[in-house]
């Protein structure tokens, strides 16, 4: 999203379509890092200032940055500023940033305005009409869709995790899915049963479930398994060998003091003599110099450094455990798990949490040359996101993604979390019996991704499904008249600018997909989209069932390389097809010469001649 932001300031400035841009964060933490980013991107050309640093010489600066909160405090964004002092206004986290007193800001200056977030809110959508004008007034004024003239609920420009992971810029997680028996009742449709005693004397029962956790119902034993199983299953930095960096969000300042006492007693076991309390950290809102705190994790100097290896730099401290600090916009690439030990209902957050786990990165950054060669496997592919409380499930299965949202009680200025309505809670509940792991599973996510990544295509789905023609068409089996009306009644058009290419992209397929197929897949008539290889092995075994190898036997795997290359780049037939075929594989680096010369010579010229024949190259082609 910097990249961008960097890229659009650069744009302006350099065009005379801005002489100054505002770049506006809702934290304290995203200013320095702002700054950072856009001094690495533009410092040559332009200067960036963060404002409260230089209130009295702001102006000689082309980019200023600056937390929401310290221009509302005084209205200094009114006293001290004119509308026209910034042609270009960035809204960074803009699903927070332009929410509640912050909006004031936002349209004050009157600069071409973009926002930038992953978690861009839709309050108009679905759960029928509002009739109170004062909240239809807020859903307007919170809708980020609708604020950035994007009322279809299709942003300007889309980039997601799904994207991110087929370009190789982003990384998916290992799920793990961690269940205790305590957890495993309370996400049960029943409940956790626990019993009481009233005033008079008699037995009553109280059903409690997730949402009670940590709030109304207590366990400790819990809590421990869940530290236990995180730290015995989590994934292991490739250089030291320690606990990877990590991120545990809890349910309250008061859980997350808990769970970091419980780490660090639990560490103090395990790595005798390594950690004096200072193992897992409490990063949240009500602590001396939280904001600090995470900014060191960041930079890797959290109550010092260098633990394992004197050669190689990384924080001590491995485990921050929070509430809402670092849910957006945290950037640590190193983090290696990350650990939900609360339940999360809100499919934004759960998209902002597990986003802090996605960067890149290669741990050789930390480590001297001389230690470096001594590491297999520095770059960072993958993270594992523990979860106790089901999420992951529930986000596929159990969310309803059309339900209309609910407007915020909570400010800008408040901690994130859910508002959990405890009015019908009778008693405090503590759990003193013990607790065990019941289920552990570990599941990768594919380049599919989750479904809360890929909502576009949902959305194309249902509103196929609720048309009466395609269904019609689609259930007489024709299929032509079907995509015909679908290319010119639904593509292109202002509400959602459907198109072939977005479809593809939301469904995280990494070939073209015919429109056929995308029907075909919305009503049921396949069960999920074939990868690009999975296509080409079905064509090279129908390939090899009409050519069978000879009684002699021999390897076939070369074959196979062979025909998948050649079915899949255009660029290596045109040079198989030339008459210097062996000459062109020479400086060829995906398909060599002695690849090919391992190709048993009847195959050489038959693989073309069938593929050309026989198989359609347009769905292979990316």
């Amino acid at each position: 999203k910097t990249l961008t932001a960097a890229a659009v300031i650069k744009l302006f400035l350099r065009t005379g379509n801005a002489s100054r841009a505002l770049f506006l964060v809702d934290r304290l933490e995203l200013e320095n890092q702002a700054k950072k980013a856009l001094d690495h991107y533009l410092a040559k050309d332009f200067t960036a200032v963060i404002y409260k640093q230089q209130r009295s010489d702001w102006r000689r600066a082309e980019i200023v940055i600056s937390t929401v909160q310290s221009l509302l405090s005084g209205n200094k964004y009114q006293t001290l500023f004119s509308p026209t002092d910034f042609d270009l206004v960035i809204s960074d986290e803009a699903h927070r940033s332009i929410s509640g007193h912050a909006r004031a800001v936002f349209d004050y200056f009157a600069g071409c305005k973009l926002g930038l977030t992953a978690t861009p809110r839709d309050y108009l959508k679905g759960g029928g009409q509002a009739t109170d004008p004062r909240e239809i007034e807020g859903r307007l004024l919170r809708d980020t869709y609708h604020t950035f003239g994007c009322g279809s609920g299709e942003p300007t420009f889309r980039y997601g995790l799904v994207n991110g992971v087929k370009d190789d810029h982003l990384v998916n997680p290992i799920v793990v899915d961690a269940r205790t028996d305590v957890t495993t009742q309370l996400l049960a449709d029943r409940g956790y049963i626990a019993s009481f005693t009233d005033d008079e004397g008699q037995p009553y029962e109280e059903a409690f479930t997730q949402r009670d956790y940590e709030r109304s119902f207590f366990s400790n034993d819990t809590n421990r398994v869940f530290c236990r199983t995180f730290l015995e299953r989590a994934l292991r930095d490739p250089v030291s060998g320690e606990i990877g960096k990590s991120i545990v969000f809890a349910v309250s300042q008061n859980h997350a003091a808990r769970l970091a006492q419980t780490f660090n007693e639990i560490a103090s076991r395990m790595f005798p003599g390594k950690y004096q309390s200072d193992f897992a950290m409490q990063v949240t809102s009500q602590v001396d110099g939280a904001q600090e705190m995470a900014a060191a994790f960041a930079n890797n100097n959290l109550k010092g450094s260098e633990n394992f290896l004197p050669e190689y730099r990384t924080s001590k401290a491995r485990v921050c455990v929070t509430v809402g600090m670092m849910t957006t916009g945290y950037d640590c690439t190193d983090l290696l798990n990350i650990g939900l030990f609360r339940p999360i209902f809100s499919p934004a957050e759960f998209i902002q949490i597990k986003g802090r786990g996605t960067r890149k990165h290669n741990f050789l950054k930390q480590l001297s040359d001389e230690a470096a060669a001594g590491v297999n496997q520095p770059q960072k592919t993958t993270f594992k996101l523990f979860d106790f409380f089901g999420n992951c499930e529930y986000f596929e299965t159990g969310f309803n993604y059309d339900e209309q949202l609910k407007l915020p009680i909570r400010s800008l200025e408040s901690p994130v979390g859910d508002e959990v309505d405890l009015s019908d809670k009778i008693g405090i509940y503590i759990n003193d019996d013990p607790d065990w792991a019941t289920v552990i599973k570990e599941e990768e996510v594919g380049p599919q991704g989750m479904r809360v990544d890929w909502m576009f295509f949902d959305r194309f789905a249902e509103e196929v499904r609720r048309n009466d023609i395609i269904v019609q068409a689609v259930e007489s089996g024709l299929w032509e008249r079907a995509a015909d009306y679908v290319r010119r009644e639904l593509f292109d058009k202002p509400e959602e600018y459907y198109n072939l290419q977005k479809l593809r992209r939301a469904a995280g397929v990494d070939r073209r997909l015919p429109l056929r197929e995308i029907l075909e897949k919305i009503f049921g008539l396949i069960p999920a989209f074939l990868t690009k290889d999975q296509l080409l092995e079905a064509e090279f075994a129908k390939f090899i069932a009409a050519h069978p190898p000879d009684e002699s036997g021999g390897d076939i795997r070369p074959v196979k390389l062979y025909f998948k290359a050649y079915a899949a780049d255009g660029e290596l037939r045109g040079i198989i097809d030339s008459p210097q075929a062996i000459q062109g594989l020479a400086t060829y680096s995906a398909f060599s010469r002695s690849d090919f010369r391992a190709v048993p010579p009847a195959y050489r010229k038959l693989v073309p001649e069938y593929i050309k024949d026989y198989v359609s190259l347009n769905q292979f082609a990316p």
